[in-house]
């Protein structure tokens, strides 16, 4: 029941700190996600015991300074909104539940949005949306659907459900925004996520503002690479290059795959296998540049994975597992 933060390279190089943090989270089971804020200067914790768990962290040390409870089963997966919209933590549990909690004044936390029954079985990912869209964020559930929750100006919330496939839904990964172009294409500012499935493959959702319904992107997958067992987890990168799209995913058979869309190119999402890592690979995590992935396997470690210029993935460094725990992850 450890956490491990990682501070980012830069901030790393600046403090000269001597490697990372190791967090005792007094969790009373397992902890399956952990996520710092915007700032990085808050961490939230998600454990099989019910709660969240928040720390301060700055430099080299921490404080607990919260434990959010509420929800009745394993808490599977946290989001952070955008700072514009105050200090917003959404967390997705087994128990089908979305619970949106607010701090504010500092150190009082609030719960702000309870979604209850939100789906008919676990949910298993949430992730809030690029703060253009508004406070809005979505989730992904076994009962194979996609939620929507999305915050009103008259402080009430609006759900949409997508049908995602009937075996159900491990994780949802929101695009970055994009700007419309000069002509005010309406194509352009549509909200897009990519799902994770039980299928053994992703999906893309598109949401138009013109019609306001979710609709599955048709652009096809290529065939060349595909997952053979459950997506565990799908992962958006920030825009790098204008007009490229760039997802990962990763999956029960030990492989992640990097998908690339040109719009300008063939309309089609190429595969590229990243490594096959022989083991369950359970979560993946973009830096906030897009150059380098985060990948997180069930051999209990993290490595880090760089494109060179021939596109070709390559390891530039491994995350020493000081914590010493197993590799945590998602029991359904």
């Amino acid at each position: 029941t450890m956490a491990e933060v990682q501070q980012a390279p830069a901030a790393a190089a600046a403090a000269a700190a001597p490697g990372p943090i190791v967090i005792d989270t007094q969790h009373d089971d397992m902890v399956h996600d952990s996520q710092l804020d915007y700032y990085g200067t808050k961490l939230a914790t998600a454990s099989s015991d019910r709660t969240v768990k928040i720390y301060d962290v700055s430099g080299n040390t921490y404080a607990h300074t919260a434990t959010l409870q509420g929800h009745e089963g394993p808490v599977w997966e946290l989001s952070w909104s955008h700072p514009k919209f105050g200090v917003v933590l959404a967390s997705c549990s087994f128990d089908g539940s979305v619970l949106v909690h607010r701090e504010s004044p500092p150190g009082s936390w609030t719960l702000i949005h309870a979604a209850r029954a939100l789906h008919d079985s676990s949910v298993n990912g949430v992730a809030f949306a690029p703060h253009e869209y508004g406070l809005t964020c979505a989730a992904a559930s076994s009962d194979g659907r996609v939620s929507c929750l999305s915050h009103n100006e008259d402080d009430t919330w609006t759900v949409e459900y997508v049908t995602d496939n009937a075996l159900g839904v491990n994780a949802v990964s929101w695009a970055p925004y994009v700007a419309p172009s000069g002509g005010g294409a309406d194509g352009d500012s549509a909200m897009r996520v990519a799902t994770a499935g039980c299928d053994n493959r992703i999906r893309f959702w598109t949401k138009k503002s013109a019609t306001a319904e979710w609709e599955e992107d048709g652009t096809p997958l290529g065939q060349s690479v595909a997952h053979s067992d459950w997506v565990r987890d799908v992962a958006w990168a920030p825009p790098i290059v204008p007009g490229v799209d760039i997802v990962a995913s990763c999956s029960e058979d030990g492989t992640v795959i990097v998908w690339t869309r040109k719009e300008d190119g063939a309309k089609v999402w190429e595969p590229t296998l990243l490594h096959n890592f022989g083991e369950p690979v359970w979560r993946l995590s973009w830096s906030v540049t897009g150059s380098i992935l985060a990948v997180s396997s069930g051999d209990s470690t993290v490595t880090l994975w760089k494109a060179g210029l021939d596109g070709k993935y390559k390891q530039v460094s491994q995350v020493e597992d000081v914590a010493g725990g197993g590799g945590a992850g998602q029991q359904q």
